[in-house]
């Protein structure tokens, strides 16, 4: 699939707003985010608990709707589709990667891979070729036949992220994709989802905590009390690392 020029933005949010009501109450989740992102960028949204990254997140990925405002993905207003047309969307332009994993536990590693493509209509045999491809690009070609619980944490995230894969997306979401990882083990998933990046041309947004991500992403977008704070690029960033390491704002 192409992924067209670097200028193309292919997630674009104008004024989304996110109100939830509790007891009676209303709250402001998101408070009119616009945020625009490039074909084949690597972002991190991070921000404190509470902040609204979340929230956001789940704005571009389609998993919720924006109380106002417009998400807009390859210039179509997520708002304006039907169920059928958003769960197209969803299954056929974006990946999603969970912190837990949230594999099958009683398929194969394969099995579980392939399982978007099946959903998607992709003739079996060639999901299942499809499927051992991306589980050897990930570092887990001798293990398709594995289930979640024979495997390590790092292994099944790296089962979700060739899942995640699985229909050739444009977009991936990664939601603290190393939060139940060690050190080294996350260290891993991130230079594996920074290398897939790069290779396939697609659109990594990740909502971390993970200061390493910091690394590799290409811009990060701060999020605080449900609006961008600020966006840096990644050269840019070094002397607030040492702040916000020093604070011990958004460190684990």
């Amino acid at each position: 699939m192409s992924n067209g020029s670097k200028n193309e933005y292919i997630v674009r949010t104008k004024g989304v707003v996110k109100e939830y009501t509790m007891g009676g109450q209303t709250l402001q989740a998101l408070k009119g985010v616009d945020l625009d992102i490039r074909r084949g960028e690597y972002i991190s949204l991070m921000g404190p608990s509470g902040s609204g990254k979340s929230t956001l997140f789940n704005m571009i990925g389609g998993l919720d709707r924006p109380s106002q405002g417009s998400v807009f993905i390859d210039e179509v207003d997520m708002a304006q589709l039907d169920a059928a047309e958003l769960a197209y969307l969803r299954c056929r332009r974006i990946g999603y990667i969970f912190q837990t994993f949230n594999l099958i536990p009683v398929m194969t590693a394969l099995e579980n891979v392939t399982l978007p493509m099946i959903f998607a209509g992709t003739p079996s045999e060639e999901a299942a070729q499809r499927g051992i491809r991306l589980l050897e690009i990930v570092g887990l070609g001798h293990r398709f036949h594995h289930k979640p619980t024979e495997l390590s944490g790092g292994q099944q995230q790296r089962v979700a992220i060739a899942r995640s894969f699985a229909n050739d997306p444009a977009i991936i979401l990664a939601d603290e994709p190393t939060g139940n990882l060690d050190g080294s083990t996350g260290t891993e998933i991130i230079e594996l989802l920074r290398r897939m990046n790069k290779d396939r041309g697609v659109t990594v947004i990740s909502a971390t905590h993970d200061l390493k991500m910091v690394d590799v992403s290409d811009r990060i977008v701060y999020i605080r009390d449900g609006l961008v704070e600020r966006i840096e690029n990644r050269e840019d960033i070094t002397i607030h690392l040492g702040e916000m390491a020093g604070a011990g704002g958004l460190a684990h």
